[in-house]
């Protein structure tokens, strides 16, 4: 796995000042933008920003149940003439009747391919230049109390090239190796009774998603399916424990490689690199254990003016990709961590979160791990 150095300056605030988590906070925007630095052999030096902007679209007639919208970016460059640019929209309409999500992609930047499959190895990992573009689009419309029912669309376009001849990827016979496209037209089914899609501590999530991509607008006609549930259980006023699933298909008689489930993120199997292992289906699951501490200080320094509060975090899980005839419990991979939450928007209990996590220890490698910096929770 590659390592990489991240200094982070996490004291600009804007829209912090609010009250304690114990009382019901007056809601309100905020902003909060992160710097990112960081280096790997790879990359050279990477400079960016990450940013979220958190508001209500109900402004002109505001309801309490309304949950918060956001705007997030993130934009980073390196001194290897690389580049990355993320922005997604999240918006929710009054009572929380409509809810859609955008999401524009652009990035020219490297990765590691380890082969296919759950047994690569570290020793075979190729250096892969990768130039996409991706965009998304979700709408759903709540149709009960807690059921939601919407369309998808996304489109993806990628370009592949071998940025040094080491490893696997310049001997193996890939599907769409230099890249290709698709556009995925889905259906989805929502079940949603959190009491907050931040940081909740009580409810459940429900999510599943049918797409199709046909030839007309796509290099192959596929299908790709799509699963989270979570659920989350109160243990004390302090405490709670939340329950996660995840699951992913691809589907069809020609799989693009790049298309294929890709074990690993900074959501579920936290540890992995993500595409350390890919395969036509992925399973996950985990357990995340969140504990509330808020120490009652007061900070007020120049323009900052705030009372952190924080929260301390556990977690364990497992996942596996297989083929549609392949799935044996036994090949399931473990994964464990710890991280820290800092509620920089109580309001809206909107986090910065730091996790840390390991993997599987392959024999003759060292065990997989990753740190994880991420302005949502997990899950």
């Amino acid at each position: 796995m590659r390592k990489a150095i991240s200094a982070l300056s996490l004291c600009i605030l804007a829209g912090s000042g609010v009250k304690a988590q114990d009382s019901i906070p007056v809601r309100r925007n905020s902003f909060f933008p992160v710097p990112v630095v960081g280096y790997s052999p790879e990359k050279g030096f990477e400079f960016g920003v990450a940013a979220l902007y958190s508001y209500y679209s109900d402004k002109k007639n505001p309801s309490p149940f309304t949950r918060n919208s956001t705007i997030g970016v993130l934009s980073t460059f390196t001194t290897n003439h690389q580049f990355k640019f993320d922005v997604r929209f999240e918006n929710w309409t009054r009572n929380n009747d409509f809810h859609i999500k955008t999401n524009f992609r652009y990035h020219n930047f490297p990765f590691y391919f380890y082969g296919m499959g759950d047994t690569t190895h570290y020793a075979n990992r190729s250096l892969v230049g990768n130039i996409r573009y991706k965009f998304t689009v979700e709408a759903e419309r709540r149709i009960t109390r807690n059921f939601y029912g919407g369309l998808s669309l996304l489109y993806q376009k990628d370009e592949f090239k071998a940025d040094d001849p080491k490893g696997v990827y310049p001997l193996m016979d890939l599907q769409d190796k230099d890249g290709g496209y698709a556009t995925f037209i889905g259906i989805t089914g929502v079940y949603d009774s959190r009491n907050n899609q931040n940081y909740c501590t009580e409810g459940s999530y429900i999510r599943f998603n049918a797409a199709y991509a046909p030839s007309f607008l796509s290099k192959h006609p596929l299908w790709r399916l799509e699963m989270k549930a979570s659920h989350f259980i109160p243990l004390s006023k302090k405490s709670t424990l939340g329950l996660n699933v995840y699951g992913n298909s691809l589907q069809g008689k020609v799989l693009p490689f790049y298309l294929l489930p890709e074990l690993g993120s900074d959501n579920i199997m936290r540890g992995y690199y993500t595409g350390r292992y890919r395969g036509q289906n992925y399973l996950a699951a985990q357990a995340e254990y969140r504990y509330l501490l808020d120490p009652k200080m007061h900070i007020k320094i120049w323009f900052v003016d705030m009372r952190p509060t924080f929260a301390l975090a556990g977690f364990a899980g497992t996942g596996s990709i297989f083929g549609n005839h392949d799935f044996e419990l036994s090949r399931f991979k473990p994964n464990y961590g710890l991280g820290v939450r800092y509620f920089y928007d109580k309001a809206a209990r909107i986090t910065i979160r730091m996790d840390y996590g390991w993997g599987e220890k392959r024999q003759g490698e060292n065990r997989q791990h990753g740190f994880y910096l991420s302005l949502a929770e997990a899950f």
